[in-house]
């Protein structure tokens, strides 16, 4: 046996970020100036009143001393307000909300918690690493299913369902999407929802994006269905909506059997987000509306230099109705190479980092994701940079 041989690990594919992310750093030392738009990595500083929360509640020293693994109690009920506020759900703090480091950990924990060896999930194709990659961490099998732009999502689940060997335990959704922006109405939660109880299948819905929103588009949250709850959790994190990508705070709510289970699992892996952090965050979910109004409206302006400045030099994109992000259709000429060259000609000839679709699975191939964490100047010299490359091509 090879003593370094560690099976859960060697089952995780290359990580292809890894490669667009060194050639950006050699870029960059030999002085290069690379437009980045790769990671979905807010490049604002946290609101004031949040950073000043911190900062009082630091210079506490009883602050200092080990926390709760599922939240402190102040926390959880704020969570429970934001969401009545929010959706009109209620919900219990001691049962139905635990406090997450943001999302990743959240998902990753509850999933290696749920799922266990031969059980099948269903996962979009692309999807965000964390969705798909947890299972596999786990020990548990993927079904992927299409996420294309203009499919019905949801014949493309139950048609996944269906080619299932056994029924699958897990149904894994996010929207609004990342990688691809796609976005659903309260009508589809709903038929997820009848569809998950007639199945008896577990549903975890990440909500990351909640609050980047464009052009009248609202996103529903998937507990405003009232049987969710019975076999359903949501995740959400701070990263996004309130500039606090470093942080590391989010949150997992709905279902108390799976908050329950969660939360056990926590409590044999950590102590707690550091306490000042999470009052910091209750005073985030207090804050005004206008705040969050703010970081959206940087975001849509951000998306629309972009997107018009590449439908100007020739390169179709749609505008996304949600999140942080631009996936774009890798242009005719050059789609066959697919989307990790691509990724690297655009780098080396243009000076922009992209995130190549096929990091996000197969179905990404076609594809390149843009973040919108680089200013509008920024965002037209590299959309004069792509201009130069598509011209000389």
């Amino acid at each position: 046996m090879d003593l370094f041989d560690f099976p859960r690990i060697s089952k995780l594919p290359p990580y292809v970020f890894a490669v667009t992310d060194e050639l950006k750093l050699k870029a960059r030392r030999a002085g290069e100036d690379i437009i980045d738009m790769s990671m979905g990595n807010p490049d604002q500083p946290t609101p004031e009143p949040i950073v000043d929360k911190l900062v009082e509640s630091v210079l506490k020293g009883k602050n200092h001393r080990y926390s709760a693994s599922r939240g402190i109690q102040k926390l959880r009920e704020e969570i429970c307000i934001w969401y009545k506020n929010r959706y009109g759900v209620k919900l219990d703090p001691d049962t139905e909300a635990v406090v997450t480091m943001g999302s990743k950990e959240g998902l990753g924990h509850m999933v290696l918690g749920m799922i266990d060896k031969g059980d099948i999930v269903l996962c979009p194709d692309p999807a965000y690493p964390i969705h798909a990659w947890s299972v596999i961490i786990a020990g548990g099998e993927l079904k992927r299913f299409a996420m294309r732009p203009g499919d019905d999502m949801f014949e493309n689940i139950t048609k996944a369902w269906s080619e299932c060997p056994k029924p699958p335990r897990m149904l894994m959704l996010n929207f609004p999407n990342n990688p691809t922006t796609e976005v659903v109405d309260l009508e589809f939660f709903r038929r997820i929802t009848d569809f998950a109880l007639e199945k008896q299948m577990l549903v975890v819905h990440d909500l990351a994006y909640a609050d980047l929103c464009f052009d009248g588009y609202k996103a529903p949250s998937f507990l405003q269905i009232p049987e969710a709850r019975e076999i359903g959790v949501e995740t959400f994190t701070l990263s996004k909506s309130y500039n606090m990508p470093g942080w590391r705070v989010g949150f997992c709510t709905g279902n108390s059997q799976i908050v329950k289970g969660l939360s056990r699992l926590k409590s044999y892996f950590d102590y707690g987000i550091f306490q000042p952090v999470q009052i910091a965050a209750i005073q985030a979910l207090r804050e005004p509306d206008t705040i969050v109004e703010e970081i959206c409206q940087l975001y849509k302006g951000r998306r629309d230099v972009l997107v018009e400045g590449l439908n100007r030099v020739g390169w179709s994109v749609d505008k996304p109705k949600a999140t942080m992000f631009v996936w774009a259709r890798i242009p005719e000429p050059y789609r066959s190479a697919g989307s990790l060259e691509f990724s690297k000609k655009l780098l080396k000839e243009a000076k922009v980092a992209v995130s190549p679709g096929i990091g996000f699975g197969a179905g990404g191939d076609e594809y390149v994701r843009f973040a919108l964490i680089e200013n509008k100047h920024r965002i037209r010299q590299g959309v004069r940079g792509i201009k130069s490359m598509l011209s000389m091509d």
